[in-house]
Order: structure tokens, then sequence, then C-alpha cells
């Protein structure tokens, strides 16, 4: 199955076959390699692996220690 992406404005859009069709509303979408996953969101639930999207993994970033705070006041 093919179909065509195309410019609208600053963005691309991709029509989707009819065999494709989501329901109207918000979705999700993630890059998993060279794939696009779009998938249909509801309000009861999380993004497949949103959190693993926002995770920080730098070391020096967390709460600051309430110790230092005190020497502020």
């Amino acid at each position: 199955m093919q179909t065509k992406v195309f410019r609208i404005g600053g963005s691309l859009a991709v029509r989707l076959p009819k065999e494709l069709e989501l329901p109207c509303g918000p979705v999700s979408i993630h890059r998993e390699g060279e794939k696009l996953v779009i998938e249909a969101q509801t309000s009861a639930s999380w993004p497949e692996e949103f959190f693993e999207s926002i995770r920080i993994e730098r070391e020096d970033f967390g709460r600051e220690n309430p110790e230092c705070r005190k020497n502020w006041l």
C-alpha cells in the first residue's frame, strides 16, 4: 500500500488510505528506527513509551539539596 507525503505550510502531512482510517481526534506519533508509528490517543492512557521518551539521563539533574537552600535564607 502506498500513499503520499505533502507539505502544508511548514508541516508535513500524510494521506491515510481508507483501510488505515483512525478515529478523529488526538494521536501520538513516534519514530521506531526508520518507521513512524501513529496511534489513536485515548484520554485514559499515556502514549506508548511516553515516559521513556522524556527520561533525563543527566546525573546532575535532580532535586536541589534542602541543606544548600538553608544557606540562601
